[in-house]
């Protein structure tokens, strides 16, 4: 069924609030930036008609059989330590969420929104219209949220300086380094606090997603990977800037990320790594860089961005499309096994969901996901609040300096929590 609303904004908030009383939904939302590889402007899914939940182990293989049985919608998470998976290493620090490594569900209840078009798939999509319309939206109402840090500013700089020792030995030459931000006893309300994170914080892929009583609520800039037809697409981001109080200095500010030599070198090193993973699905000779250092501008910070394509290979599915590139190059490093390594070694806390990635996959065989960062996860049942930031550590990287854009990446999620650290 395909309908037109009065009013599309409060229908979205409705349909999501409608989605969250479910075991499993999903919200994904464009926040109408002009992106040329965008299915739609906004995906609700909602209840199970069938699951899959997995750890490390045969997660891919697993994925793989439940996606053969399932061809039409699928939507779910990857985990970051599926990492584990895929190369000999390992996952030892604490994990206070529980998230699983992987979950997808096929939705018995789709919503599909285009422009002004709405379209509802589902076995009785006038009752779930009548449905979503009774809704009673809740405010949001920051409550007394405790935040604490992993790291005191004074360890993270020394812990960046410890790493900045292996990049000047050349063991490694970029890595990304994360540091957790957390709240005990923390009450909120999942679905108000991520409608105000995407009205503070609006981005190409924000992401509301509930799995059982564990909620993601994320305001991703940066797609980990897409297929569109035969083709497949990676955006990597490595550069990022404050904006300006004016309209000149957000230009100036823009043109210094531009012609930053450190945060050039970032880029093109992750570049290279997303270059070099995605040969692995490539049809010879396609692998390509179609943009380099493009700045893009979001309500709290710049961005740079490049985005890499290749032709997909013959006889690669998919799945194994994903799991070949995975973990993305601008969480990990390079070169990405020993990043990965380190990293285990200095973070104080296990990443899971935090630079893994949401998305979907639909029925032409098409499939986009994001790389989840700016994101809070809840564990509502042990009342646990979390969110890491991070930022790429190399050679010329100052502690100080790093430790100030993790509060910049964090911006918008304490301004949403109310708190300031």
């Amino acid at each position: 069924m395909t309908i037109q609303v009065t009013d599309l904004n409060l229908f979205k908030q409705k349909a999501l609030q409608w989605a969250a009383a479910f075991d499993a939904a999903c919200y994904l939302d464009s926040n109408s930036f002009d992106d040329p590889y965008s299915k739609f402007d906004t995906l609700i899914a909602a209840g199970v008609k069938d699951s899959i939940t997995t750890n490390t182990g045969s997660a891919f293989r697993e994925l793989a059989k439940f996606r053969d049985k399932h061809p039409g919608w699928l939507t779910g998470f990857f985990g970051y330590d599926l990492k584990n998976e895929i190369e000999q290493l390992s996952s030892a620090n604490p994990d206070h969420l529980h998230f699983p490594d992987l979950y997808f569900f096929a939705p018995a209840h789709l919503i599909l929104i285009n422009g002004d078009n709405i379209e509802i798939i589902a076995d009785d999509p006038e009752y779930i219209l009548r449905d979503i319309e009774l809704q009673v939206l809740t405010t949001y109402e920051a409550n007394d949220i405790k935040l604490q840090s992993r790291f005191s500013k004074e360890d993270y700089i020394d812990t960046v300086n410890k790493i900045k020792n292996h990049i000047t030995r050349g063991n490694i030459y970029v890595t990304n380094f994360c540091q957790e931000f957390f709240a005990d006893k923390a009450g909120i309300d999942p679905v108000a606090t991520f409608l105000q994170l995407n009205r503070v914080s609006p981005t190409p892929f924000g992401t509301f997603y509930k799995w059982k009583d564990n909620y993601i609520l994320c305001a991703s800039p940066e797609r980990f990977l897409a297929k569109r037809d035969s083709k497949l697409v990676s955006q990597p981001i490595k550069g990022t800037a404050r904006r300006g109080k004016t309209g000149q200095e957000d230009e100036l500010i823009k043109e210094q990320l531009h012609n930053s030599s450190k945060e050039l070198q970032e880029n093109v090193m992750i570049v290279d790594l997303v270059r070099n993973d995605l040969t692995h699905s490539a049809k010879p000779g396609s692998v390509k860089t179609e943009e380099l250092f493009g700045v893009y501008t979001f309500n709290q910070v710049h961005q740079m961005i490049s985005t890499v394509v290749c032709e997909l290979q013959d006889g690669i599915s998919a799945v194994e499309a994903i799991r070949n590139t995975f973990p993305m190059g601008s969480m990990t490093g390079a070169p990405k096994i020993r990043s990965m390594q380190l990293m285990e070694q200095y973070e104080r806390s296990r990443r899971g969901v935090y630079s893994g990635a949401i998305g979907y996959f639909s029925p032409d065989g098409d499939f986009d996901f994001n790389v989840v960062i700016r994101t809070l996860l809840y564990n509502s049942t042990a009342q646990y609040l979390s969110f890491h930031t991070g930022g790429a550590i190399t050679y010329h990287a100052d502690a100080e300096k790093e430790y100030e854009e993790c509060l910049l990446k964090a911006k918008a999620i304490l301004e949403v929590l109310d708190q300031s650290l």
